[in-house]
């Protein structure tokens, strides 16, 4: 039976007919709001609620175990994911605080096997992402070609950072989010405290708060007390279990309840842990060499929601979805902890906050509608691939029937606004296209400056033109190697362990697939390596095999 708890003050007066109608009415206003997610017969989430520290609502919405129909409850244990960099951050900052580090520490003091790129990287740009360091899952998945069945553990990210050569970009003038920045954190919680990451945050952080349900998982076939499975929907609709397969934790591996979470959100307004100075610094936000804002502050995004300020956190591994945020003007927090990889708790939690603070929060604004009429071959006219030249990444632009779309064959509709504008449907993303490139500026979130991508030519290969990029490629910075083979239209790359994924031809030299590829030759034309890039991940080096 589906568990469910109000703690309004207006409860408090028993027996009350108003209590209890605002009891219903509340309960019936959740309902709908979480109504996608409430089948008996399919996982969804639970809800934790609270207003000035004191919760005023737990509820829970769908199954916690699909073969034993277990419902979730407020009580469920959910991994949450990235919701786990705030306190792996907090752990840092104590420590700090201590005097037994500094937040401007070269990270090299505690990691001296990370290598050195002739650019200082702080513990503070760890925590900011702004390291330039390379993202831990990327570079796996680049190693392994899969995440299915391998176990992965501290030292297999370790490793694999230690080995690379290179940053994304120098630290401090750009913020990409990295988890290997998280991980390493972890690290130095444990060599500067002489204690795990999981027993310093019990001691310090859980304990004291009273979250008695949440601990990091440093053994992901652990026994845990409520836990919820975690599921994934395949394109055959049927729900498969999807569990996270890692024994690192610091920039994720929290295993926590709603209820705790929002325990932990009262301690921004009572310091019970830390300070007040520790605690607002977590969320403010970065500011980068340039003067730009990140909107990210140690372990904490801020964001302008509907007029009011929102501090928060999302977090998605495996079947699991998770987010954690508060209204500082209006009190308001709440937590949102799926069980279902297609679960959006970013939403969810902003639907759930209407139903409490939506008379205070400004009105929603109606879907953009495209302003201009364009044909089908004006619209054709900007198809074809565009490049940002500082992080190498393509995006494409295609036709879907008489519709220009970003992507390939599939993605979100272009709206014509007119004189070359364009707005990108579902998403506060303006692109201004010219012949020769591309403006796209962000309309929500902290100030940015405008990403200018360069318009490219589109490859057409032949087979013989492909046959050229066939062999063997190793990467030293991976401990990987992989063999490249043409079709008709396409290359196919394979590494050991991972099955065959298809590159297609985007521009020159270059290839999309699960990653971008970039080419490298010689001064006689000939191939000699190539570099693989992700979104997190920039230019990992591979060398080709003379025949």
């Amino acid at each position: 039976m589906r568990t469910c708890r109000i703690l309004a003050v207006a409860a408090m007066a028993v027996g009350s007919a108003t209590a209890a109608g605002a009891q219903d009415s509340t309960r019936v206003a959740m309902g709908r709001v979480m109504q996608p997610w409430s089948a008996a017969d399919a996982p969804g989430c639970a809800v934790g609620v609270s207003r000035n520290g004191a919760t005023i609502f737990e509820n829970g919405y769908g199954a916690a175990n699909l073969e034993h129909g277990i419902p979730i409850s407020p009580a469920s244990v959910f991994h949450v994911a990235s919701v786990s960099k705030q306190f792996t951050a907090a752990a840092v900052m104590l420590l700090a605080r201590e005097g037994k580090l500094s937040l401007d520490d070269d990270i090299r003091k505690h990691i001296p096997e990370i290598p050195d790129y002739g650019h200082r990287i702080t513990l503070r740009h760890l925590l900011h992402h702004t390291s330039g360091l390379r993202d831990q899952w990327d570079l796996l998945y680049m190693a392994r070609g899969r995440f299915e069945e391998n176990r992965i553990t501290e030292d297999d990210v370790m490793e694999i950072v230690a080995r690379q050569k290179a940053l994304n970009f120098t630290p401090g003038t750009e913020y990409l989010y990295s988890n290997t920045g998280y991980t390493l954190a972890g690290v130095v919680v444990r060599r500067v405290s002489g204690k795990s990451l999981r027993d310093f945050a019990d001691e310090r952080i859980f304990r004291p708060l009273g979250m008695t349900n949440t601990h990091f998982h440093s053994d992901y076939t652990e026994v845990v007390k409520g836990r919820a499975a975690g599921y994934s929907r395949p394109a055959d609709g049927k729900w498969r279990v999807s569990l996270p397969n890692f024994d690192t934790y610091g920039a994720t591996s929290l295993f926590t309840t709603v209820g705790d979470l929002l325990k932990w959100d009262a301690n921004f307004a009572s310091a019970r842990v830390g300070d007040a100075a520790m605690l607002r610094e977590m969320a403010a936000s970065a500011v980068l060499a340039n003067g730009d804002s990140t909107g990210y502050g140690l372990g904490i995004a801020t964001e302008v929601v509907r007029g009011a300020r929102l501090v928060g956190h999302a977090g998605a591994d495996a079947g699991y979805r998770a987010y954690l945020g508060r209204y500082p003007e209006h009190g308001l927090a709440v937590a949102v902890l799926c069980n279902a990889a297609p679960a959006n708790p970013g939403a969810l939690a902003l639907g759930v906050a209407e139903v409490f603070i939506g008379d205070r929060l400004q009105p929603a604004p109606p879907p953009v509608r495209a302003t201009a009429t364009l044909g089908a071959a004006e619209l054709a006219r900007y198809a074809g691939p565009y490049v940002n030249p500082t992080t190498g990444a393509v995006t494409f632009l295609g036709m879907r029937g008489d519709t220009l779309i970003v992507g390939r064959t599939a993605g979100p509709a272009l709206l014509p606004m007119g004189a070359g504008r364009f707005r990108v449907a579902g998403r506060p993303v303006e692109i201004e296209l010219t012949s020769d490139g591309a403006v796209q500026r962000v309309l929500e979130g902290p100030p940015r400056a405008p990403v200018r991508l360069r318009r490219e030519q589109a490859s057409r290969l032949t087979r013989a033109q492909l046959d050229r990029f066939a062999g063997t490629y190793t990467s030293e910075e991976l401990g990987s190697t992989y063999t490249v083979a043409a079709t008709d239209t396409a290359l196919v790359l394979k590494t050991r362990g991972g099955r065959e994924r298809p590159y297609l031809p985007a521009y020159g030299d270059t290839f999309t697939g699960d990653f971008t590829i970039r080419f490298e030759r010689g001064r006689d034309g000939a191939v000699t390596g190539m570099r693989m890039s992700g979104g997190r991940t920039r230019n990992v080096a591979f060398e080709k095999e003379r025949r």
